[in-house]
C-alpha cells in the first residue's frame, strides 16, 4: 500500500530564530517524515491589535498581557528566511511545506515553487482565501477541519472545486484545535464519517499529547499525518507543550511505517512467513491405542496430534467405518494407504 504522508509540523517552534528552524528540520529528517512544514504570514494582515490570545495560548505561554499580535509578530519568517530553510531542507534531504495564513503569503509560496498547500483549520470559513487557493494551478491541497461541521467542511470543499481544484486532489485533515486536546474530543471515527460523505481523501492531524492517537489514525485509513514536534517541549512560545520531543517523533514514524506493513492486503492467506509452521502447528489423525488388521474404525480409536503432515481431522467422519489395511500401533499417524 502507498507510504502515509507523514508532516511534520515545525509550526512555529522555531521562535523566530532561523538556527532553531533548521535544527527541526535536521529532526524531521532523521526521523524520516516527508515534509516538515512551517507558518507564512504577515502578522498585520491576519491578526488585528485587539484580538485575544486563546486560553492555552495564555496557559503555554505564561503571558496574560502579552496580546495574540505580539506574540504572533515575533514568529514570523520572512522571505529570506523562507530560501534559507527551502535549501537547508534540500541539503537533508526532506521536502519543506508551509502553511500560508494570508493570500500574499500563498502567493510567496507559489512563486518559491510549492505546489502544495496546506488549508488550517481557522481559514476553512475564510472564502477569499479559499478561492485563491483554489484557483492555483497544478497544486494539491490538504485541509484541517478543526472547529467544524461536517456542512463547513462540504462547503469548503465546493467553494475550492467552484475556483479550479479538483476533488481527487483533496485530502481533508480531522482536527481538533485545542492544544493539547482531551482524549475525549478525538473522535476517530468522525474521520471516517467525511471520507464516506465527501469521497475524498482523508488523514488526521493531531494535537494530543503522546503518538498513540496518530497510529491509531493510520490504522483507520488515513493517508496523511500531521504532528507539531519541538527541540523541547519546556521551550517558551504556545505550541511547544502539545508538541513531540526528537526521540518521540522518531518513535511516531517508525510505528507508522509498521502498520503500513502490518495492514497489508485484504486476501486472507498464509503468508510465506507462516507457511513453514502449518505441519508443526496443525494436527493429524493418530490412533488411540493398537489395533489388529481388518479393524473397523470407531470414534474412540481416534486421536488428534501434532504434527499436521497426515490426515487432516477435518475428514473425522471420513475416517470413521474405514477398515485397517494391517495391524497398527498406538500413535500411529494414519496414512489414506493405511485404510481399506
Amino acid at each position: 500500500m502507498p507510504n502515509t504522508l507523514i508532516i511534520a509540523e515545525a509550526g512555529v517552534n522555531h521562535n523566530g530564530d532561523i538556527n532553531i528552524a533548521k535544527q527541526l528540520i535536521e529532526v524531521a529528517a532523521k526521523a524520516g517524515a516527508d515534509y516538515v512544514k512551517f507558518q507564512t504570514f504577515k502578522t498585520e494582515k491576519i491578526i488585528s491589535r485587539a484580538a485575544p490570545k486563546a486560553a492555552y495560548q495564555i496557559e503555554n505561554t505564561q503571558n496574560a498581557q502579552e496580546t495574540q499580535f505580539d506574540m504572533v509578530k515575533k514568529l514570523e519568517l520572512d522571505e529570506a528566511a523562507h530560501h534559507a530553510l527551502m535549501a537547508h531542507c534540500v541539503a537533508h534531504n526532506i521536502k519543506f511545506l508551509s502553511t500560508a495564513f494570508d493570500i500574499e503569503s500563498v502567493d510567496l509560496l507559489y512563486n518559491l515553487g510549492l505546489r502544495l498547500f496546506k488549508i488550517p483549520s481557522g481559514e476553512i470559513t475564510n472564502l477569499p482565501y479559499l478561492q485563491k487557493i483554489g484557483a492555483l494551478k497544478a497544486v494539491k491541497i490538504i485541509v484541517s477541519t478543526g472547529m467544524c461541521t461536517l456542512g463547513e467542511v462540504e462547503m469548503a470543499l465546493r467553494v475550492l472545486i467552484n475556483a479550479g481544484a479538483k476533488r481527487q486532489d483533496i485530502t481533508v485533515l480531522h482536527c481538533n484545535t485545542e492544544y493539547p486536546t482531551p482524549m475525549c474530543d478525538v473522535h476517530l471515527r468522525a474521520m471516517q464519517a467525511m471520507a464516506h460523505a465527501l469521497q475524498v481523501a482523508t488523514g488526521y492531524s493531531d494535537h494530543t499529547l503522546g503518538i498513540e492517537v496518530p497510529i491509531a489514525a493510520v490504522a483507520m485509513g488515513a493517508v496523511c499525518i500531521e504532528k507539531h514536534f519541538t527541540l523541547d517541549r519546556t521551550m517558551p512560545g504556545p505550541d511547544h507543550r502539545a508538541s513531540l520531543e526528537p526521540a518521540e517523533l522518531i518513535a511516531m514514524v517508525q510505528a507508522i511505517r509498521n502498520i503500513e506493513r502490518a495492514l497489508g492486503d485484504p486476501i486472507k492467506q498464509p503468508s510465506p512467513s507462516e507457511t513453514k509452521n502449518i505441519v508443526i502447528a496443525r494436527k493429524s489423525l493418530h490412533l488411540a491405542h493398537s489395533l489388529p488388521a481388518t479393524h473397523q474404525l470407531r470414534a474412540e480409536d481416534l486421536s488428534t496430534k501434532r504434527p499436521g503432515n497426515g490426515i487432516s481431522p477435518m475428514h473425522w467422519e471420513r475416517v470413521i467405518g474405514r477398515c485397517l489395511k494391517k495391524a497398527l500401533p498406538i500413535n500411529h499417524q494414519l496414512q489414506w494407504t493405511d485404510l481399506m
